[in-house]
């Protein structure tokens, strides 16, 4: 068995036949892999690996070079995908010695961190994964914003053609992942194919300052207002651009966005009408996952207060022993020292990515830490939902 790193081209007749034979209607219609092979050019700067054998390929896995915030810093971010395997090579270990070797590939070419939305959670937290939240599905009607259309707001909303639009919300994305904590973004060529959807973007400025964002379109008169991610900047922004959905009330039925984990929509408007869900449906739609593939890489990070020294077991990217501290907020890391408190890899990515607590990280069996440890890893690492909006 053979383990190498194949180029976009060789994707057709490698990698492509196994993600479709396990993700997708099969067998698949032609016209659908003549669309994938069009889309190839999208993927340039993807890490693929795959094993073969004879000849065969038998298993492959992916990374899509990404960057992300976590806690302040942005990262290098390896964004796991396209992971299959033959169906007659399975359960003979072989994505996990791929994902192994492209976890160890992508951190030594700079990535931090990872992230990846999994086929069964349990797999991948056997390699460290953790789960984060899930983003929110909004829906509501536009007469419960109606109050909105009696407020004369500081800013106006212009409705663009994606293409033309796409420069201000690009760097409207930007700001957002200097800002917010989880949000990520993908490099340039694969973000260039977002650029010919066919789709409106509805851009909330302020004066030359661009407060929000969302893409969108309408079904059908009567019909539903589907909206992606609702990105904002603050409250003016979201007001501005739930004025843009009010004065749709006599062509769309519903409206529908997608929003992270900390927003409350049942507190837009005195009177609104909503559904806020977060679906997670094995093995079709499961949140996503991450993991830290670089202790020190996270130094520099914003943090809460105090200091300790942890030992992280079980992994051959974190494990050791790493005194960690806070200088002014920001997270110092050094090798060594007589560990306080033991993790997993896993519990250490949910303490640095703010998902759980270090109480819920012992009721998990994701570390061994005392009364003590839990105060200080609390106290360094508060709780803070990350939001990570791109899908691969």
């Amino acid at each position: 068995m053979e383990i190498r790193q194949i180029s976009v081209d060789e994707r057709m007749t490698t990698t492509f036949p196994l993600q479709a034979y396990a993700f997708s209607p099969s067998p698949m219609p032609e016209e659908e892999a003549e669309r994938y092979r069009k889309r190839l050019r999208y993927f340039e700067t993807t890490t693929c690996l795959v094993a073969e054998e004879a000849g065969e390929t038998l298993a492959g896995v992916a990374s899509l070079p990404m960057r992300q915030n976590v806690r302040g810093l942005v990262q290098g971010l390896s964004g796991v995908s396209g992971v299959a395997s033959h169906p007659s090579a399975r359960r003979r270990g072989l994505v996990r010695e791929l994902l192994t070797r492209l976890l160890r590939q992508t951190r030594d070419q700079g990535c931090t961190v990872s992230a990846l939305y999994p086929f069964r959670p349990s797999f991948y937290a056997r390699f460290g994964y953790v789960g984060i939240p899930h983003t929110r599905k909004a829906r509501f009607t536009p007469e419960s914003l109606s109050e909105l259309l009696r407020r004369d707001l500081p800013g106006s909303v212009q409705r663009l053609p994606i293409k033309e639009g796409f420069p201000a919300y690009e760097a409207l994305q930007h700001r957002l992942l200097s800002e917010r904590h989880g949000f990520a973004m993908f490099d340039e060529t694969r973000v260039a194919e977002f650029r010919e959807d066919r789709l409106w973007v509805a851009l909330a400025r302020v004066g030359d300052e661009v407060v929000g964002g969302v893409r969108y379109r309408i079904g059908d008169y009567g019909g539903d207002l589907l909206g992606s991610n609702l990105f904002v900047t603050g409250p003016l922004g979201r007001a501005l651009l739930l004025q843009f959905f009010a004065r749709h009330a006599d062509q769309v039925a519903g409206i529908e966005v997608f929003l992270g984990a900390d927003e409350i929509p049942e507190l837009w408007g005195t009177d609104m009408t909503v559904t806020t869900s977060a679906t997670v449906d094995s093995p079709r739609r499961n949140a996503p996952m991450v993991r830290v593939l670089d202790v020190p890489g996270l130094a520099g990070s914003r943090v809460g207060s105090g200091g300790i020294t942890v030992e992280i077991v079980g992994d051959e990217l974190i494990g050791g022993v790493w005194e960690l501290g806070a200088d002014d907020g920001q997270l110092t890391v050094k090798p060594g020292g007589t560990p306080s408190a033991t993790l997993t890899a896993g519990g250490f990515s949910a303490l640095a990515y703010g998902v759980l607590d270090p109480a819920e990280v012992v009721m998990r069996g994701l570390g061994e830490l005392d009364a003590d440890a839990i105060g200080r890893l609390g106290a360094l690492f508060p709780r803070q939902m990350p939001y990570l909006f791109a899908e691969f």
